[in-house]
């Protein structure tokens, strides 16, 4: 009996060593026998129904038969219903063929968290934005910009010819958690995207991820018709610019029917844009959207906009789309990112949401962790996405989510978009907790009211273990990892203080020397000198609390007032002055930046008692990226600590460690990013 106990505990644990987090949230096992599902007589059978039927027969395990229909008076905007009848069979019902797909995913997610239905009751559930689109930074020569998964999962050199399986396999983990739409190519985009070749190569992508209901978007070059077309000009009111777009548009159209339309960056790091022929944002924008418009084609222009001369960069999209509010089209949204600056640790959402009330604004959030820490870092996004989405904007009572919700006309459609984290790594994200944000984010989309809790068990139950030992401290971890990054990275609303090339680790103090841009510098920013820190954005200041509808603007605006948390980002502070809890500025940094050392430390601490939960591979995997956030929580907090001390003049209160590293050694470190991510996280000094 003991040599059986003893084999099956060894098949389990070599069944657990087999994990590589390649099927991220899908983990479900094949029923032995086919589950019978059954397509009710009316509903058109198409590649979409036949997947939902595929995947319930695979691997939902419920008693009983599973019934799907598609009916005129079901849950519209693919949206679904679930019901268990007196029969005890599941009838999956909605007005579309793609939410059939939803709803089996749907089923089989409740069937995963332990979710159940009892006789007689039903569940519906239905998107809350139309678009819920990945942005893929991704290059034609493979690489990612901001990628921290390896290369890019598109072979361009193999297609059209050659389709990875990857393609349908990534099709159907956004499918199922809601996600409809996807840009191919990165925002700095090449002419090269639109070229003939290129294509027919996206038009063979776009056959795989259209059975699961997923559209396919381009990033476009401005000048492209400059650069393909060989016209002299990009002016987008030059009408031979706009007759090579419209020749270029049914060209795409052609090759993909129900292709999505263009995501644009413009005028912004360099990227061309109509504002080089004299002209604004909406007559670029606006000349895109009426060549596709015929074929109900949209335009998504980003509002991440900035020039070297402007006195705050994160005033600059307001001052450049504000004028322009209520003169886009109807089939243009101005993607605004989640904060004004940039993606930053935590900033105030951005005055765009709300203020624009005649134009389609939706929001874009960062799934890549550029600026927090990336693939080795382990923080759960939802809790900041969830903090801006709930934000209150004060114009008509409106929340982020609901200024971005709201149709400004019978023909616009509400988008959200979110700057996809994905690589060819074997588990996708390259960490297997940062799948966490790509799940969190499809599901967000889908439901802004949801919690991060919620979103936080969701994830734990899938992707590693429903056991409540597992997911109790991991929900914690998960639910105090932002707060934990903020607190050793940038604290009370201090932002951009990062190495400059690789935006990897702390250098307050980067300067490259030479001619470099001001705003590229952390200086800029955190404008630390003997009298204080943090950048004046009050109306002595460059006046950015202003852009912000009241009473936001007077709070944000008062010294007093202010939200500590962004008490730095609103308010040049005295080192000696008082915050709330009766301490200094100063002894408030130092013991902030301690909390979040003690809190990375925390979490290394549980992940080690999660052994008996995890398959070897994914432990040990995860367990590097723990330890390796620990120590480099120190690496923040002795860089900024010390640094800053510089202009303080002030001692670290007695209570407080005393710094691991010198600030001279650490001013000298150059970190090797592609060696610190890929050769064991064994670089730092």
């Amino acid at each position: 009996m003991r040599l059986v106990v003893l084999l099956v505990c060894a098949c389990f644990v070599s069944l657990l060593r087999a994990e590589d987090g390649s099927r991220l949230w899908l983990r479900m096992e094949r029923n032995a026998d086919a589950a019978e599902v059954r397509v009710e007589r009316g509903t058109k059978r198409t590649a979409t129904v036949d997947i939902a039927v595929r995947e319930l027969e695979d691997y939902w395990k419920g008693d009983g038969k599973v019934v799907l229909r598609v009916a005129e008076d079901g849950p519209a905007r693919d949206g679904f219903s679930i019901g268990r009848t007196e029969k005890e069979e599941m009838v999956l019902t909605s007005a579309s063929g793609q939410g059939l797909l939803y709803a089996a995913y749907g089923l089989l997610r409740m069937q995963q968290v332990g979710d159940t239905l009892g006789v007689g009751q039903t569940v519906s559930d239905a998107p809350a934005y139309d678009l819920r689109i990945l942005n893929h930074w991704d290059n034609p020569d493979g690489t990612i910009e901001r990628g921290y998964a390896g290369r890019s999962i598109w072979q361009w050199d193999e297609l059209p010819g050659t389709v990875s399986p990857r393609y349908e396999a990534y099709a159907r983990a956004n499918a199922s958690v809601g996600i409809n739409g996807a840009v191919l190519n990165n925002v700095n985009a090449k002419p090269l995207a639109l070229s003939s070749d290129m294509l027919r190569k996206t038009a063979a992508i776009a056959d795989v991820l259209r059975p699961y209901g997923i559209r396919t978007y381009l990033s476009v070059n401005f000048a492209s018709p400059k650069a393909l077309g060989g016209l002299p000009t990009a002016d987008p009111l030059d009408a031979d610019v706009r007759q090579w777009w419209v020749g270029k548009v049914d060209e795409i159209y052609r090759l993909i029917p129900d292709f999505g339309g263009f995501l644009v960056k413009a005028n912004s790091e360099g990227e061309p844009g109509p504002q080089d022929y004299g002209r604004t944002h909406a007559d670029g924008a606006n000349m895109l959207a009426d060549v596709l418009a015929p074929h109900k084609g949209i335009v998504m222009w980003r509002a991440f906009v900035y020039k070297p001369s402007s006195p705050d960069r994160a005033c600059q999209a307001y001052e450049e789309f504000m004028p322009l509010d209520g003169k886009f089209r109807d089939n243009v949204i101005v993607q605004v990112k989640n904060g004004p600056v940039d993606f930053q640790p935590r900033e105030p959402f951005s005055p765009l949401f709300g203020a624009m009330r005649h134009t389609q604004v939706m929001p874009e959030f960062q799934v890549t962790q550029e600026y927090l820490g990336q693939s080795i870092h382990t923080v759960f996004l939802a809790t900041m996405w969830k903090d801006v989405l709930s934000a209150q904007t004060y114009h008509d009572g409106e929340t982020v989510a609901a200024a971005t919700l709201r149709k400004v006309s019978a023909q616009s459609v509400s988008a959200i978009a979110g700057v996809a984290n994905i690589g060819d790594s074997e588990n996708w994200t390259g960490s297997d907790m940062a799948q966490a944000n790509w799940y969190a984010f499809g599901r967000l989309c889908w439901n802004p009211d949801m919690s991060a809790a919620q979103l936080a068990d969701e994830f734990l139950k899938q992707t590693f273990s429903a056991d409540e030992g597992f997911v109790g401290p991991m929900r914690q971890v998960l639910l105090r990892s932002w707060d934990a990054a903020v607190s050793y990275m940038m604290p009370y609303g201090l932002h951009h203080i990062f190495a400059g090339e690789h935006h990897y680790g702390p250098e307050p103090w980067y300067h490259p020397g030479g001619d470099i841009r001001l705003d590229w510098l952390p200086s800029y920013y955190h404008r630390a000198d003997s009298v204080g820190l943090g950048f004046d954005r009050t109306r002595e200041g460059s006046g950015g609390a202003a852009q912000y509808h009241e009473p936001l603007s007077t709070l944000y605006g008062d010294l007093r007032t202010c939200p500590e948390e962004y008490l730095l980002w609103f308010h040049h502070v005295p080192w000696s002055y008082v915050m709330r809890n009766g301490l200094t500025l100063w002894d408030n940094l130092c013991y902030i930046y301690n909390h979040g050392v003690d809190e990375a430390r925390h979490f290394a601490t549980v992940w080690e008692g999660m052994r008996p939960y995890v398959d070897a591979t994914r432990y040990e995997r995860q367990k590097a990226r723990f330890d390796r956030q620990a120590k480099d929580a120190v690496w923040w907090r002795d860089a900024c600590l010390l640094y800053f001390q510089q202009f303080s003049g002030l001692p670290l209160p007695a209570d407080c460690p005393p710094p691991v590293h010198k600030l001279k050694d650490l001013m000298k470190y150059h970190l090797d990013i592609d060696n610190y991510t890929a050769a064991g996280m064994d670089k730092l000094p």
